[in-house]
């Protein structure tokens, strides 16, 4: 539930405030009357995911259990690790730019004189955030039940969408890179995760070697028991990891946290000798 939480909140955020800054531009235009334009847009995207989603985790439920779910669960591990890394790097260094780059798209959109172009804009957008969604609940749909998955993703748009609100109306009040940051930094322990439980399907498989674990902290805290799934789902923590998985693990968060924290960073230029 905790990492389907995790997951919507995310999304729901970016999504939100996409949607914000379309709605705003459209209303500092003088053009609110495409709004229900960008709204059949974005309920077009999440009806597209919803059902997206359900017909492919109902399908993988088949196959619980068995190799292939090892093989579909390890690849989409890889997969939602990587898409998640590159969007959190896009985000911190797109985002100053975001607006404008909304804005231009929006009035090349408007000057195509058709009525579907601002409709479309918006479907690709928040559509891009639900087929996003949609690879990271695969990752984890084998491991939690159908409704709890669901309670999660509810809480976390709740709060995706009152934290998007909150930086609407406090926008000016709130320093929304120091913000970013820490979600940034946060989402990629959650990477870290990922990248981890993807070895370890590999590793059961037999196409990774060293499936012998280090430790073994089941007794003092099983990844099984609601304290250990919260450290799992948010930071990645194993009762019983293996070599392979503690290298990558640790060497992925020094590497990728040290480029994340650098990442758009001004150089300092060294005043030249006479």
């Amino acid at each position: 539930m905790l990492a389907s939480l995790l997951i919507f909140f995310r999304e729901s955020l970016e999504a939100s405030m996409i949607c914000s800054i379309m709605l705003a531009y459209l209303k500092q235009i003088g053009r609110r009357d495409r709004f229900k334009d960008v709204w059949i847009g974005v309920w077009a995207a999440v009806a597209v995911a919803v059902v997206g989603g359900v017909v492919v985790f109902y399908t993988l439920r088949h196959y619980d259990g068995s190799d292939l779910q090892s093989k579909i669960e390890g690849t989409t591990y890889f997969i939602a690790c990587a898409v998640l890394t590159y969007m959190t790097f896009w985000m911190k260094k797109q985002g100053k730019n975001l607006k404008q780059e909304l804005h231009a798209k929006m009035d090349a959109a408007m000057d195509t004189g058709s009525i579907l172009a601002i409709g479309l804009l918006a479907f690709i957008t928040v559509g891009r955030e639900g087929l996003e969604t949609v690879v990271f609940m695969i990752a984890i749909a084998f491991h939690t039940s159908p409704l709890l998955l669901a309670i999660g993703a509810v809480i976390g748009v709740m709060f995706g969408l009152t934290v998007s609100y909150a930086i609407y109306v406090l926008g000016k009040r709130i320093n929304l890179k120091h913000f970013f940051d820490i979600m940034g930094t946060l989402l990629m322990l959650f990477a870290a995760g990922l990248l981890a439980d993807g070895i370890e399907d590999f590793q059961q498989l037999g196409w990774l070697p060293g499936e012998h674990a280090l430790w073994n902290t089941t007794a003092f805290l099983s990844e099984d028991s609601t304290f250990g799934d919260i450290l799992h789902s948010f930071f990645g923590y194993a009762d019983s990891p293996t070599a392979l998985q503690v290298i990558f693990y640790v060497g992925f968060l020094v590497i990728v946290t040290q480029l994340f924290w650098r990442t758009g960073r001004k150089p300092r230029y060294s005043k030249p000798s006479v």
